[in-house]
């Protein structure tokens, strides 16, 4: 008997039909002779509705009763779908994030999951129950603060849960069949990946690839919680996410990412000297704001530098109030923001071994005319910030350019 964690996006579960579709799944899951615990998402479009309603309210509503407010959706479809289990007649038990023992820091909006008791869920399957659990949300130590994970975070609520119960696998559903190439909206040509490791799918996850959240891929590589991507909408075999193994560094480019919502800050001829960069990313670390890419231009006297970086839209303009305040003190003549870039990436475990990918990568954007405004790199990755006009032109021929083409 396995013990098996399945995660169900908000259009897995966008409304009662296919809530009782999900509950079928799940109990024939359970028939198999599995033990299931579920996590589920808002239905879709709820939390954007529930977003909407506040800022009817107020532009800048506190984050504290946002978190109370948002967690309410994952709680509806969690108990909608207890209740279509037990219709079904099995056993079924809907929790909410304090009841499950998801205990987080204080960081309203963006909590960090710190730890997860996990003795009611595991005393609830021992019962024989079909345990429902809502993600996305946790408690802070004490049970005194309801919090919430952070867009996507109902994927790593599943992950998390399943390392804490030892589960044998964790399958995430949402209405793709699996990691792909690249976005096959995009390529047509695009093809399935069946195995794919941590590293690669948290590179591709963090570049923009939306089928897994980046935390949840971090969590399942360091727990070496085995993961399964699969749809919701078919029974087609899914991506398996895994430790790299061998065979894997055989394919130099796993995959295209691309990421429209990024937002360049760059902070205009401020002096060069040292400790500048601290203080700025200092108080950009202070307001809870993660940067991605960083650049640096000293001009030709060697008195003075441009900064550049690059952070999500949706906090483009807490970065853009923090940077214009330490502006001031710096020295700096002006801060500018550009939102009409993107960031394209190729990824695979495979350049660890292999040269060339990022002179191919770049004379490929060049031979289409594709000016690249930042550059960004890691063992298995290399990033491009281009003009957001180029975005789906970029996709194409790095796809074409590195052989992915199905």
């Amino acid at each position: 008997m396995a013990l098996i964690v399945q995660k169900y996006g908000g259009t897995s579960v966008a409304n009662t039909e296919r809530i009782k579709a999900v509950a079928e799944r799940v109990v024939n899951t359970a028939k198999e002779g599995n033990n299931v615990v579920v996590v589920v998402s808002a239905m879709a479009g709820e939390t954007d509705k529930l977003i909407g309603l506040a800022h009817q309210i107020s532009s800048n509503p506190n984050e504290r009763e946002m978190d109370m407010l948002l967690s309410s959706g994952e709680r509806v479809t969690s108990a909608l779908t207890a209740i279509a289990v037990e219709a079904l007649g099995h056993k079924a038990l809907a929790l909410t994030g304090r009841q499950a023992g998801i205990i987080t820091d204080t960081v309203h909006t963006k909590a960090r999951i710190e730890r997860i008791s996990g003795e009611r869920i595991k005393k609830a399957i021992d019962e024989g129950y079909i345990v429902v659990i809502a993600g996305f949300q946790g408690v802070t130590e004490g049970e005194t603060e309801v919090t919430t994970l952070g867009r996507g975070g109902s994927d790593l609520s599943a992950v998390a849960i399943a390392a804490a119960v030892n589960a044998d696998l964790c399958e995430i559903y949402t209405d793709v069949d699996g990691v792909y190439t690249t976005d096959p909206n995009i390529v047509p040509e695009a093809t399935k990946l069946l195995r794919i490791s941590y590293e690669e799918m948290l590179e591709l996850a963090s570049l923009g690839a939306k089928v897994l959240q980046t935390r949840s891929v971090e969590f399942a590589m360091k727990y070496n919680v085995p993961v399964v991507v699969r749809s919701s909408f078919n029974y087609n075999q899914g991506t398996l996410v895994v430790e790299e193994d061998k065979d894997m560094e055989n394919v130099v480019v796993s995959g295209i990412a691309y990421d429209k919502n990024q937002t360049k800050i760059t902070i205009v001829n401020v002096p060069d000297k040292p400790g500048i960069a601290a203080k700025l990313f200092d108080a950009i670390a202070s307001a809870n704001l993660v940067v991605d890419m960083i650049v640096q231009n000293i001009s030709s006297d060697g008195k003075s530098a441009d900064i550049s970086f690059t952070v999500p839209k949706t906090d483009s303009k807490k970065a853009l109030d923090v940077t214009e305040a330490v502006a001031g003190e710096l020295g700096a003549e002006r801060v500018d923001k550009r939102e009409d870039i993107s960031k394209v990436s190729v990824v695979g475990v495979g350049m660890r071994t292999h040269s060339g990918v990022a002179s191919r990568m770049f004379k490929t954007l060049a031979d289409h005319n594709i000016n690249i405004m930042m550059i960004s790199t890691s063992e298995i990755k290399v990033s491009c910030v281009i003009d957001l006009k180029y975005t789906e032109l970029a996709v194409r021929v790095l796809h074409e350019a590195f052989g992915l083409n199905g």
